[in-house]
């Protein structure tokens, strides 16, 4: 199962466990900052997955999301994501308030997760080459979809065998726009034809010690 097929998953479980917790109706709206997928054993075609999700850190706008998905045969996967809670009107990052802490708090056992940007920012010398996103790729934020950036991952990166893979979100992109793709053998930059970074991506192989879960 390729990332960004992964990252979908990882969307809907988080969908699903927001819309059991009854908070949908409060206009909650979250955007990724950062996310981490480990995948130790590939999944399958076909493999029933199980996935369990919980809060596992916060902190005072933002707070992280850990997945595990196991499979029937064998497959092991390990996510980690931490999203930054906005105002949905004016698109501010505002504290969570109470309705998110009274359902969520006590899964992440008062661990605090920081929010900041880690990737190395320097480009690579060399050519880029140039992507677009389709209209199907956005979302209902009016921008591109978080999943869909990992589909320039697999495109770009040697995936193969155990990974990690992490991506950093910077700047929204749009449908058709032409971004400029910078690589190294672990590392992607994505930016905007005016130079603008949107989005970074790292890549390692996972040794047989790692999978325990994503690295904090």
């Amino acid at each position: 199962m390729e990332f960004d097929a992964i990252a979908r998953f990882l969307q809907d479980v988080g969908n699903d466990d927001t819309d059991d917790a009854g908070l949908a109706e409060l206009g909650l709206a979250w955007v990724a900052r950062r996310s981490t997928i480990e995948v130790t054993s590939p999944a399958s075609a076909r493999e029933l997955l199980t996935m369990t999700t919980w809060c596992s850190g916060t902190g005072r706008r933002w707070a992280e999301r850990r997945t595990t998905l196991r499979g029937e045969q064998g497959a092991h996967i390990e996510a980690s994501a931490i999203w930054i809670h906005l105002d949905a009107t004016s698109g501010r990052p505002v504290p969570w308030g109470d309705g998110f802490a009274d359902t969520y708090l006590e899964a992440s056992q008062g661990r605090q997760v920081d929010s900041k940007l880690r990737h190395d920012k320097t480009l690579p010398a060399g050519d880029s080459n140039l992507w677009s996103f389709r209209q199907t790729d956005m979302d209902g934020f009016g921008h591109v979809n978080n999943a869909a950036y990992l589909a320039i991952a697999e495109e770009h990166l040697d995936l193969d065998g155990p990974q990690r893979v992490e991506i950093e979100w910077r700047s929204p992109s749009m449908a058709r726009e032409r971004l400029q793709i910078h690589r190294t053998s672990g590392q992607l930059w994505v930016l905007a034809e005016d130079n603008t970074l949107r989005v970074t991506i790292t890549a390692e192989p996972l040794g047989q010690q790692l999978g325990t879960g994503p690295t904090r």
